[in-house]
């Protein structure tokens, strides 16, 4: 192996070319790297000098990689993870002086129900990092972590890459949530009958309830459908409606006494609630410690030792 070779090369034009395979749009890339369209064409131009061929073809709206090009990225990309482990090791993470940005995904509901405790504990300890959550669920969290746009995903997840890594933070048990108080929890007849609010991220009638409720010869009535939890407490106020939802996000929209959470009428499998990150990055200091305070602060096992 020729070493000389790295003497040609420009790590910041990797990283841009990694970002091009990734993306498939100057724009996107641009965006993604906080640098000036200009700047990407300029370094994308560099690139094709530099291994003497196109490497990018506009198909459209995306840039379509040549054959050199998927080999070249077959290559880098785990040598630019390598890289990467190795410059995280040259340096110790100080979170009280950090001015770090942090790119964290989870699904709405633990965003609504677990964030708020972890990030009141973040601030005090690192008030100058950035954190930027962007929502996620086990659909997306593969190709946002592997396009690097997420660093740590906190969701259900499934169907992981090979080079993830999975940490169990809490078991999920599924709670109803209703505005009518009642000195007695619905039975199953009653949750049968009664009219359903859906949250769905892509617009389904039916979730896990009903395949749990198919199993036992029952079903239910879902008339609203909703992209997001945030929006349940105020369509539920004052209704008949009834949703369901994960146990932690339940005792926090009704923790404001207008909402009243209550067990399911019948036995219902667990789901777990993961964090998962790429292995290149599981020896990074900043990292480790970031992921140390997720598991502290959503971890069941931690979460009843927090202040109320």
């Amino acid at each position: 192996m020729n070493r000389n070779e790295l003497r040609k090369a420009d790590i910041n034009l990797m990283v841009v070319f990694e970002a091009l395979m990734l993306e498939r749009n100057v724009t996107k890339v641009a965006n993604k790297l906080f640098l000036g369209q200009p700047t990407i064409s300029s370094a994308l131009n560099r690139l094709r000098t530099m291994f003497n061929d196109p490497l990018f073809i506009r198909v459209g709206h995306r840039m379509e990689p040549t054959a050199r090009a998927e080999e070249i990225f077959r290559h880098l990309s785990p040598a630019l993870d390598s890289l990467s482990v190795a410059l995280s090791l040259t340096h110790d993470f100080d979170p009280g002086s950090s001015t770090m940005t942090f790119r964290i995904g989870m699904s709405d509901d633990v965003e609504y129900g677990l964030l708020p405790p972890l990030l009141h504990a973040l601030r005090q300890e690192a008030p100058k990092v950035v954190f930027v959550v962007q929502n996620v669920d086990h659909w997306r969290i593969s190709d946002l972590l592997a396009s690097g746009d997420i660093t740590v995903g906190i969701t259900q997840s499934r169907g992981l890459p090979a080079n993830a890594k999975r940490k169990l933070l809490r078991h999920i048990q599924p709670s109803l949530l209703r505005a009518d108080a009642s000195d007695a929890p619905l039975t199953l007849d009653e949750y049968c009958s009664r009219p359903h609010v859906l949250v769905s991220h892509i617009a389904n009638v039916s979730g896990y309830a009903d395949e749990w409720l198919a199993q036992i010869g029952r079903s239910r009535q879902v008339v609203l459908s909703v992209p997001q939890y945030s929006s349940l407490p105020a369509l539920l106020a004052g209704t008949d409606l009834i949703a369901s939802l994960p146990d932690y996000t339940a005792e926090a929209m009704a923790a404001g006494g207008q909402l009243f959470m209550e067990p399911f009428p019948f036995k219902t499998p667990t789901l777990e609630l993961c964090m998962v990150w790429l292995s290149h990055i599981d020896s990074d200091p900043a990292e480790r410690w970031l992921r140390s305070r997720i598991e502290a602060f959503m971890g069941e096992r931690n979460l009843l030792s927090l202040p109320q």
